[in-house]
């Protein structure tokens, strides 16, 4: 996918230091969830990653993360300051968007304090309703992934939730 300035392509291992540095700071305004090095490396695939063409520099990144059969989550979009507003960060979900059709997901679920962005590209409030069935609910619960106790609205994650908005999508 090429826009003006920039190009969208799936991330590369060399590419999640560049992530992680780029989301450092949401991650210090407790926009977004930290993530360790480690566990980047190990979910690289889900990323993709917005690329300048003048510079190569990483811009963007976003991931798409499988929760369940028909269900997927919309995490770690993020686009470096000097292009907010260029077209990035749409690009990327776009591009996420079409990874999750490609999967079978019919559903895109995302936590986010940027509402405006997300109810631009089709995403609404779900409020505190369940979004799964009660066997699906059952089986997320063992999941060790925080972004799926997130999903979830456990309590051992409120801290990391508060003033977030829980948004949904059908594809």
């Amino acid at each position: 996918m090429t826009r003006t300035g920039f190009h969208v392509r799936r991330a590369r291992t060399s590419d999640v230091r560049n992530i992680k540095d780029l989301v450092e700071p949401l991650v210090q305004q407790r926009i977004l969830l930290g993530k360790d090095l480690v566990v980047l490396f190990e979910s690289v695939q889900e990323f993709r990653v917005a690329v300048d063409d003048e510079t190569g520099d990483v811009i963007g990144c976003g991931a798409l993360h499988v929760i369940w059969e028909d269900l997927g989550e919309i995490r770690t979009l993020a686009v470096a300051d000097g292009h907010l507003g260029a077209g990035v960060g749409h690009a990327l979900l776009g591009a996420l968007e079409d990874d999750a059709r490609e999967l079978g997901i019919r559903r895109l679920f995302c936590l986010t304090f940027e509402v405006d962005f997300f109810q631009r590209h089709g995403f609404e409030h779900t409020g505190e309703q369940l979004l799964v069935d009660q066997d699906a609910y059952l089986e997320l619960l063992r999941s060790p992934d925080e972004g799926v106790a997130e999903f979830l609205d456990l309590s051992r994650v409120k801290p990391n939730t508060l003033g977030n908005s829980r948004m949904m999508k059908t594809l």
